[in-house]
């Protein structure tokens, strides 16, 4: 129930009892840390080491994940939910990774940032339909929304005409993980409402593990998981990059799974979108490509959405204090007609998710 909160920690800092905004500092600091050090690693990887097996990359990280949590001592007897709650969410993640860290090998890494983070308004749909959820936003997030799409495609258009690593392949297989990308956040802001016990950690632990055989069959069809063992046997290094972005990965990844915990999908979507500014900069400075007056244009843009992201809703009705009349209403209800209604509420909350 949603008054039997999990007692939330990230990495040992207690976020249980902190004001929201450091709850959300902390989350986010985690969050920025983990993939920007992921954003330079991944480019690395693509563009330097020419190791352009996204399925393969993949299937490394989800190993190094589930020895990580397992050297933090969870078990499966701490699980709180069935494992046939992370089969949908399982297929859905390795699918949205491994067509991601793909687009690679046909996209720029900024391009295929770019596309990536207009998934806000996809999540934003989708919450309106899962069962558990049902969210409705205000007007002015989805014009966020639209800001940070519009800013996104200009800024893509400018690469696209400045860097020659952009294929028609990779833009559909990066359009293929934004639409997963939809359900993802969502399926797990699904489950945390439906069941406030599940902690970041099962829900990473079970979702890599039960989605480890969604890997096997695009690596067979490709061919990719002996080409890539075969790179790796010549280039051993190669492993010691992967699991390095792969740690550090992960504490991106417990830190996303707590604000998606606190503070929902569409909120997390929005700090993904800020990270991908930031790793994008970071990806021009460091790798030294030639920044347009169309980049400056969507960048410009991509600022506008973030802040009116940020703007507080003034139409959230405010509490009214109640006054006697119905206070002695309240008194007079007898207790099992309160009763029936709290059992009603928690019946709805827990349906089923599917």
């Amino acid at each position: 129930m949603k008054n039997e909160e999990q007692a939330r920690t990230l990495f040992g800092i207690s976020l249980s009892g902190r004001p929201r905004w450091q709850q959300f500092v902390i989350c986010s600091s985690g969050f920025f840390f983990g993939y920007l050090v992921n954003g330079v690693c991944e480019e690395y990887v693509y563009n330097r080491l020419q190791f352009s097996y996204g399925w393969y990359f993949t299937f490394v990280q989800g190993w190094v994940y589930i020895l990580l949590i397992y050297l933090q001592g969870f078990t499966t007897k701490q699980m709180v939910n069935p494992w046939k709650t992370y089969v949908k969410l399982s297929g859905v993640l390795m699918g949205s990774n491994g067509l991601t860290k793909g687009s690679l090998a046909f996209l720029n890494y900024p391009a295929q940032l770019m596309f990536k983070s207009t998934k806000v308004l996809p999540v934003m749909i989708m919450g309106a339909f899962i069962p558990g959820l049902r969210r409705k936003y205000p007007p002015y997030e989805y014009v966020s929304a639209v800001l940070l799409v519009i800013g996104l495609i200009l800024f893509t258009l400018a690469d696209a005409q400045t860097s020659p690593n952009f294929s028609g392949v990779g833009v559909v297989m990066v359009s293929g993980a934004l639409i997963m990308d939809a359900f993802l956040g969502n399926l797990q802001e699904a489950i945390f409402t439906m069941n406030p016990q599940t902690t970041q950690t099962e829900m990473l632990f079970c979702s890599t593990l039960v989605g480890m055989p969604f890997l096997i069959p695009p690596m067979l069809f490709t061919g990719e998981l002996f080409k890539a063992w075969d790179s790796c046997s010549r280039h051993p290094y190669v492993y010691g990059v992967l699991v390095f972005e792969a740690m550090a990965t992960f504490v991106g990844q417990v830190s996303v799974l707590s604000l998606i915990a606190l503070f929902g999908a569409a909120t997390t979507a929005m700090v993904t979108t800020a990270r991908k500014a930031v790793t994008l900069l970071l990806s021009y400075l460091i790798f030294t490509k030639p920044l347009t007056e169309q980049h400056g244009t969507g960048l410009l843009l991509i600022t506008m959405g973030i802040v009116l992201k940020m703007l507080p809703d003034s139409n959230k009705p405010s509490k009214k204090p109640l006054n006697s009349n119905s206070q002695t209403r309240n008194e007079n209800v007898p207790q099992s007609e309160e009763n029936d209604r709290f059992r009603i509420e928690d019946e709805q909350e827990t349906r089923p998710l599917v």
